[in-house]
């Protein structure tokens, strides 16, 4: 059996989704240790899954929170370039330290996320084997398709491919303290020149927490990238009970409103979306991830909302919710498409105004601006949702296309087969009398 090592950016939906394959591995004999600053380990809940803490020089105990804080609310440019180089600042120090560390555990493949340069890079040098994952929107370019992090539709068209060339180099100029990072690690790593997280992808397999049908038209994916839909652990049957959802009047539309771990705070979005729905005289749950106080939660029932908690089986909700307002984290989209519930997405910033673009391609949903749409826009895009058939026709075909995808015990059978394949290959280089492979 194999010993993964798991990178992944330091994020709760992040390792949260590579922990529920870090599970599936486990309970297939492997062992699964992440690999991180010490303050993620609080990320890891379930103690099958090991934890190795890096960079206790440069990324200290108690240093998360405030990086945290920056990428939750970016602000201007000045803000946002922040935010970057704490991204860039965590894959210099990955780069680093993680050869050692993977000598040390006794690594013998790694579970890459895509959004951290750093597992691609470090597997490549060591000789690892490796797999990218996805769990946001994929990083992965082609001529024609708008980058994750931008809001444009797609359109067949030279205009729009003019406007994915322009939009991309502006990204790539913002992004540049990371791309400098990534390119003088590669340098130190031996490595050929790149500057690009999509330059530090897996050639034997990449996962992605969506579906073939929710992204735009792909036409130069690789043939070893598979569309598995979400990474979810299977539920326990002797864990505790999760909070029960509230008595939900099946007489009266029912909203979920929901803006995940990072965008919790943001109480004036949920306010309008309080007030809104109190003008529809529809019942709303709002689940704020702990990200606001007593007083705040009682100034939204105030304004209109039914219940409001720190967390709610998101699930469950979605399930009996008549429409979901969202920041577009992938997480909470694939679980309304299971669920065919429609989506109004309030985009604030990484992948999500692509996100969002892409729930508007799919028919699934309608988007507002966080900042611009007040109570009238937002109840009147609420109102389309729970009256237009269109967005539940579909969903229907979207779910049917999730169903279909595999999820986690898929993405644990490219893993291992991914794995073996390399295994395979060396085996093979040296009965030729040759060098490893390279990754």
């Amino acid at each position: 059996m194999a010993h993964f090592g798991v990178v992944a950016p330091a994020f709760y939906s992040h390792f949260s989704a590579l922990a529920a394959l870090g599970l599936e591995l486990v309970k297939r004999g492997h062992r699964v240790t992440f690999l991180q600053r010490a303050d993620a380990r609080i990320y890891l809940k379930d103690p099958r899954i090991g934890f190795h803490a890096l960079g206790a020089g440069t990324h200290p105990p108690g240093s998360l929170a405030a990086s945290l804080r920056r990428a939750a609310n970016p602000g201007g440019p000045l803000g946002l370039r922040q935010v970057i180089l704490d991204m860039a600042r965590g894959t210099d120090m990955l780069c680093r330290e993680l050869p050692a560390a993977l000598q040390t555990l006794g690594i013998d493949a790694l579970i890459a996320d895509q959004m951290e340069a750093a597992g691609g890079l470090v597997a490549e040098a060591v000789g690892l084997p490796f797999v990218s994952v996805a769990c946001a929107m994929p990083v992965n370019r082609e001529p024609g398709i708008p980058l994750a992090v931008m809001p444009f539709a797609y359109a067949d068209s030279e205009q729009a491919e003019q406007v994915v060339e322009g939009s991309t180099r502006v990204y790539d100029w913002m992004m540049r303290p990371l791309g400098a990072v990534i390119e003088a690690q590669a340098r130190r790593l031996g490595l050929s020149k790149r500057s690009g997280l999509h330059e530090c992808l897996s050639p034997l397999a990449q996962i992605s927490q969506t579906t073939e049908a929710f992204d735009f038209p792909r036409r130069a994916l690789p043939p070893y990238f598979h569309h598995v839909g979400p990474l979810r652990a299977p539920v326990d049957p002797g864990a505790a009970a999760p909070t029960p959802l509230p008595p939900i009047a099946p007489d009266r539309y029912f909203v979920f409103a929901s803006m995940g771990t990072l965008q919790g705070h943001r109480f004036g979005i949920f306010k309008r979306v309080a007030k809104a729905c109190r003008r529809l005289d529809a019942q709303l749950l709002v689940a704020h991830c702990g990200g606001l106080d007593a007083a705040q939660e009682e100034a939204l029932k105030r304004a209109g909302a039914s219940w409001v908690c720190a967390f709610a089986p998101q699930r469950e909700a979605l399930a009996r919710a008549d429409a979901v307002v969202s920041h577009a984290g992938i997480n909470t989209v694939m679980d309304a498409v299971e669920a065919r519930t429609p989506i109004l997405a309030m985009p604030v910033t990484f992948d999500q105004p692509g996100t969002a673009a892409r729930i508007l391609h799919a028919g699934i949903g309608l988007r507002a601006s966080m900042r611009l749409a007040g109570a009238g826009t937002i109840e009147r895009q609420l109102r389309r949702l729970f009256g237009e058939e269109q967005f539940i026709e579909r969903l229907d075909a979207q779910a049917a296309g999730l169903a279909r995808a595999g999820g986690t015990p898929r993405a644990a059978d490219i893993v291992e087969a991914a794995v073996r394949l390399r295994r395979s290959e060396d085996r093979l280089a040296r009965a030729d009398g040759g060098a490893r492979a390279p990754a």
